[in-house]
């Protein structure tokens, strides 16, 4: 991998939030790692871990408390609004919930059409002739612009979403649970014109999902999140033999996938998350940690290199 393969890349991210005087909630604790140009890195964890938060730092949502964020080899951390609306159309977000993004007042053309009018690219004209091949390539046609968002499916809705993201050819996208707020059926045939645009568009991504065999099927590499810190990453085909933290591995055994075995049983992860305010040194698994020994309470353990894009945080790997 060559410095101009990188899209994205991150340093030591930390965010905390000041509760009080006295407390003070860990939420993204050390968080490194780099996107590569049409890679898809998926990002799993259980709800709190801090997947969403990192999102909204690398898009300007929210201010790192610490940490770097260099996006197609240029400082971002910490630019303002007026020096983000240049990045932001180089990296654009698709929602969990599509109805939440659309006004309900607007029609899908002018949705559509405002990615346009923002940025100022080209005339309504042609715009409008863009707009029209986009939605050809989600399987659309134009009578959808003159709809409502109340009168399109979630799953169409979703792949307006989607259309609209491309349109200004995103170097970098961020996914937040595209897929949650749709019908089983539909999520497989709006992940597949996904994966397929990102990569006839050659766009980076960044994938967060709850939905472990998604992530396996759908991205390059996987980056699981335990309590605001990066537990391990690997490549996504080897996820389920090769995967070695105990948080992954028990996050595997709690998924039946389409070909376990019959006589498989779901292992489900005892006890209770410790809490993220006022965290103090030592492994924040450990309390739940089947392998933990009395030393790792002492020393939080760092992302180590284990094979070709595989590392992992634990004493006992």
């Amino acid at each position: 991998m060559t410095e101009t393969d990188i899209v994205l890349e991150t340093k030591g991210l930390k965010k905390d939030f000041v509760l009080s005087e006295k407390e003070i909630l860990s939420a993204v604790d050390n968080v490194s790692f780099t996107i590569r140009k049409k890679e898809c890195l998926g990002v799993i964890g259980e709800s709190g871990c801090g997947k969403s938060t990192v999102a909204k730092i690398i898009s300007g949502v929210e201010v790192p408390t610490k940490g770097s964020i260099r996006f197609l080899g240029e400082e971002i951390t910490g630019l303002r609004n007026r020096e983000m609306k240049t990045v932001r159309r180089k990296m654009q977000i698709i929602f969990q919930n599509a109805s939440e993004v659309v006004s309900p007042r607007m029609k899908i053309k002018s949705f559509l059409l405002d990615s346009y009018v923002n940025y100022r690219l080209m005339s309504k004209k042609d715009a409008l002739l863009h707009i029209s091949e986009m939605l050809k390539r989600v399987r659309l046609t134009d009578e959808v612009l003159k709809k409502y968002p109340h009168q399109v499916s979630g799953g169409e809705l979703q792949r307006i979403c989607i259309a609209r993201a491309f349109a200004l050819n995103p170097d970098f996208l961020i996914c937040d649970e595209i897929t949650s707020a749709l019908d089983v059926s539909v999520q497989d045939e709006v992940m597949r014109l996904f994966r397929k645009m990102q990569k006839e568009y050659g766009t980076a991504c960044l994938f967060i999902c709850h939905d472990l065999a998604l992530v396996n099927n759908y991205t390059d590499r996987v980056m699981v999140m335990y309590l605001g810190q990066v537990v391990e990453i690997i490549d996504s085909s080897k996820l389920g033999k090769e995967a070695k933290h105990p948080y992954t591995q028990a996050l595997l055994q709690s998924v039946l996938f389409v070909s376990s075995d019959r006589e498989s049983e779901l292992k489900v992860l005892p006890g209770e998350p410790i809490s993220s305010i006022n965290a103090r040194p030592g492994c924040r698994f450990c309390a739940r940690c089947p392998k933990a020994k009395p030393d790792c309470l002492k020393k939080t353990p760092e992302l180590k290199k284990l094979g070709e894009n595989h590392f992992v945080a634990c004493f006992r790997v």
